[in-house]
């Protein structure tokens, strides 16, 4: 008989188990869930553009014609032309010499760095990147070093001490959990002294900050640069899925040819392609990156008269400390028709659990407004 299987993650303590709450999104910037329609202020969808009918009407066109899965790798039978269209405008709006599209941002930062690195070479992480970031560093065999949250005194120290010949800088432009930035300028003057190359990913920042939401990247000045290596998604503000690396062009040659998890991975639905080109003229046409502004102005003014700090991006965190009081606001809130996920260890450090509110082009004013005046002080 098979030896019972059950007891191999029993060491999950309850009170720290995620749970799958069954849910739908139901309309712009609204959710259903335990069958009541709140606002949502948990989705990613920073622009709105999920909903917007030009993207589905995209999605439509493409599906009347084509077909719904793409049915193999981009390197056997699924590298639909539209997905060479979009990489060409990616990169000709992000300032960029090209782009490659894989199928998720998890599936690529773990391919990426698997490819950028081996056993030789060091890897210097920010304390908070993105786990996705972690694992690639973790399976490309490449020693790890993490440096304090945004501490560049600390990794140039790091740096500094490091011997080896091919070092690589990781870290989040918009961190999800907190929404601070990281110091773009400072990470490629640190890369350009002690010669190394930086990844941004800048997940969070697209559709969001920078000239026109172009990301954080733009926002320095530094598009392009040449030590530099940008991920973007089009699941967030773009609101598609998948996700896209930038770079020099004879570097993203050399990933076409490495990318593991783009070459052993199914190729998204081309339908997908078509929707996300209808999405980056509406992110540049720039009505809806100054809606989403509007909504990030109205949040800091009415959490600064409640005594609490703000950031300039879509992520707004509410740190309440201890993991019930982040649940037990969570439930509140949900009582009053909000949805606002409570953020517990270890996804963030112990004693900071929190409400992580994301801002939406697609809230109403009003209801950022009743919001902030239902959280707790």
């Amino acid at each position: 008989m098979a030896p019972d299987a059950a007891h191999w993650f029993a060491d999950v303590p309850p009170a720290r188990r995620r749970r799958l709450t069954a849910s739908r999104r139901v309309a712009p910037a609204r959710i259903r869930k335990g069958g009541r329609v709140l606002w949502d202020f948990g989705s990613n969808d920073y622009l709105g553009l999920s909903w917007h009918p030009a993207l589905r009407e995209a999605a439509k066109g493409a599906l009347a014609e084509g077909p719904l899965g793409s049915g193999a790798s981009r390197y056997v039978a699924g590298d639909d032309p539209a997905w060479h269209a979009l990489e060409a405008e990616l990169a000709g709006w992000k300032g960029y010499e090209a782009a490659l599209v894989a199928g998720s941002g998890m599936l690529l930062n773990i391919g990426l760095l698997q490819a950028l690195a081996a056993r030789h070479d060091v890897i210097f992480a920010d304390r908070l990147v993105h786990a996705s970031l972690i694992d690639g560093a973790r399976l490309s065999g490449a020693r790890l070093v993490r440096y304090r949250h945004l501490r560049l005194d600390e990794l140039a120290a790091l740096l500094a001490r490091t011997p080896a010949r091919r070092r690589v800088i990781v870290t989040d432009g918009v961190f999800s959990m907190d929404g601070d930035c990281a110091d773009v300028g400072g990470l490629l003057t640190l890369a350009e002294e002690y010669d190394a190359i930086v990844v941004l990913d800048d997940a969070h920042g697209l559709g969001v900050i920078g000239p026109g939401g172009r990301g954080l990247a733009a926002s320095a000045g530094a598009a392009g640069h040449a030590r530099l290596v940008e991920i973007g998604t089009f699941g967030k503000a773009l609101g598609g899925y998948g996700a896209f690396v930038l770079g020099p062009k004879a570097f993203i040659e050399g990933l076409r040819q490495r990318l593991r998890t783009a070459i052993y991975s199914t190729m998204p639905p081309p339908l997908l392609a078509h929707a996300m080109l209808r999405a980056l003229a509406l992110v540049q046409e720039g009505a809806l990156v100054h809606a989403l502004h509007e909504r990030i102005r109205t949040f800091q003014q009415l959490a600064a008269a409640k005594g609490r700090p703000a950031t300039d991006t879509a992520i707004q965190p509410w740190v309440l400390g201890e993991d019930e009081a982040a649940l037990a606001a969570a439930r509140r809130l949900e009582a009053q028709g909000f949805f606002v996920p409570a953020i517990r260890p270890p996804t963030v450090p112990e004693g900071t659990a929190r409400l992580r509110i994301s801002l939406s082009a697609a809230h109403p004013l009003e209801v950022v407004q009743a919001l902030v005046e239902a959280l707790p002080a």
